[in-house]
């Protein structure tokens, strides 16, 4: 992209473009435009799994563009009600003390689904965002005004990261469920 920013669409579309041109170079015989298309093709590869990929450190979310965001509070809350529900449930099932266990049960229970609830309220958030950038980005666009572009772009940059983080945890989940 002649931004530098990784985008899921434009990596489709330079996809889609490089098998086009690598088509035509194997229907005409010029190599070179084949070889154009192929190395096209798997630049569009690079910057398609580079869009989708987000660093979390802690509650932060943060993605190759430079997107930065906390997770919403349910969701660390969520996560420590889990862990100690868990311990008090085998806690309780060392001890036999039954109470214990169950209602460290209940609470781990509670934490999964607060933290559901602080995830689908960040991907929310973070789809409004992207979509509120890319808006706000157009109509700066046809203005001229590249300052409200600039905040446009970091609006969605930041959904973005938001979104990308709810994905790495839940990813995390299913490998551990796996596991």
């Amino acid at each position: 992209m002649s931004d530098n920013q990784a985008s899921t669409g434009q990596s489709y579309l330079d996809k889609a473009t490089g098998a086009i041109q690598s088509g035509i170079g194997s229907l005409t015989g010029n190599t070179a435009d084949k070889a154009q298309g192929e190395n096209r093709k798997t630049e569009a590869e690079v910057e398609k799994d580079l869009s989708h990929t987000a660093a979390k450190a802690g509650p932060f979310s943060m993605t190759a563009e430079g997107g930065v965001a906390k997770d919403n509070q349910d969701r660390t809350d969520g996560s420590w009600n889990q862990n100690v529900g868990a311990a008090k449930e085998a806690v309780g099932g060392f001890t036999g003390i039954e109470s214990l266990k169950q209602q460290g049960a209940q609470q781990n229970k509670e934490g999964k689904e607060q933290e559901a609830a602080g995830q689908v309220s960040d991907l929310g958030e973070g789809l409004k965002n992207r979509v509120g950038g890319n808006v706000g980005a157009a109509v700066a666009g046809l203005t001229g005004n590249d300052a409200q572009k600039a905040e446009a772009q970091r609006q969605h940059d930041d959904g973005k990261a938001r979104q990308r983080g709810v994905e790495a945890d839940l990813q995390k989940q299913v490998e551990a469920d796996r596991a």
